[in-house]
């Protein structure tokens, strides 16, 4: 596999993005969620407790990073949000609702997909240029309404390791995989007590891995994090480590989704 050549003679590139779902995640598909409080705590964790841990670390080690928002958790938690932009991270846009396209018709989905676009605008002022699906999950329309809608970028598929445009249109597609999320080692669904959530140790072996493989091929490594999961306590000296490593090596081009987006563009 070729070499790009990443800004700087990078040998690698390298993403931060953060999910900030909040307790939308159940309130998007399960309306009875709205009368669990005990349910909808754990989301509120994020932006309440996370979110401001998340930042200080990250402006520890000058790294800016992208949150990817959907517009009711723009709404509802303006302040956490407010927080990121003065820290001067991008944000990006999540949906409206935590509803994923796929389960979505055409129609509902540009619904979707412009409600959330006002939301960013009239809560922040935000004019959103990236999008990443709820769950990943898009639908047979989605690049095709991204381009029409004037977003260059997205960030939810899993079929290369570096950017990549998307035929006919200006869609820049930065590639994401579960192995490098952080819900598919620590989410925990309350439906079924089976699953064991992974320890520090397994997880961040599997994401060191991953990302040393990616690094070798001279690819993009996108970490998806939530700030209700990754922001734990006991998780934010491994959220550290993760940081430290893409700030620290210069070999590695640590960037925002735009930033990346945009310099890919004129290369893909």
């Amino acid at each position: 596999m070729a070499e790009p050549a990443w800004p700087g003679g990078a040998r690698s590139a390298a993403c931060l993005t953060f999910d900030l779902d909040a307790d939308e995640v159940w309130l998007a598909e399960q309306p009875s969620a709205a009368r669990r409080p005990g349910l909808l705590s754990q989301g509120e964790y994020g932006p309440r407790v996370a979110v401001p841990l998340v930042l200080d670390l990250l402006r520890r080690y000058e790294v800016h990073a992208t949150f990817f928002v959907p517009g009711r958790v723009a709404e509802r938690y303006p302040h956490a949000v407010g927080s990121v932009l003065e820290a001067e991270h991008e944000i990006a846009h999540h949906g409206y609702t935590h509803r994923p396209p796929a389960a979505l018709t055409a129609h509902e989905e540009e619904e979707e997909l412009l409600r959330g676009l006002a939301a960013l605008r009239a809560t922040h002022g935000v004019t959103a240029r990236g999008y990443r699906a709820p769950s990943w999950d898009v639908s047979a329309h989605t690049v095709e309404l991204l381009h029409r809608h004037g977003l260059s970028y997205a960030s939810n598929l899993m079929a290369d390791i570096r950017p990549y445009r998307h035929p006919g249109t200006d869609v820049v597609e930065l590639p994401v995989h579960w192995t490098l999320d952080d819900a598919a080692h620590f989410w925990f669904a309350q439906t079924s007590f089976s699953r064991t959530i992974a320890t520090n140790e397994a997880a961040g072996a599997i994401w060191a891995a991953e990302a040393a493989g990616i690094d070798r091929l001279g690819g993009l490594c996108v970490h998806t994090f939530h700030p209700q999961v990754i922001g734990r306590p006991g998780r934010l000296e491994l959220l550290e480590r993760i940081v430290a490593a893409a700030a620290q090596d210069d070999a590695i081009w640590t960037a925002t989704a735009w930033e990346i987006a945009d310099w890919a563009r004129e290369r893909t």
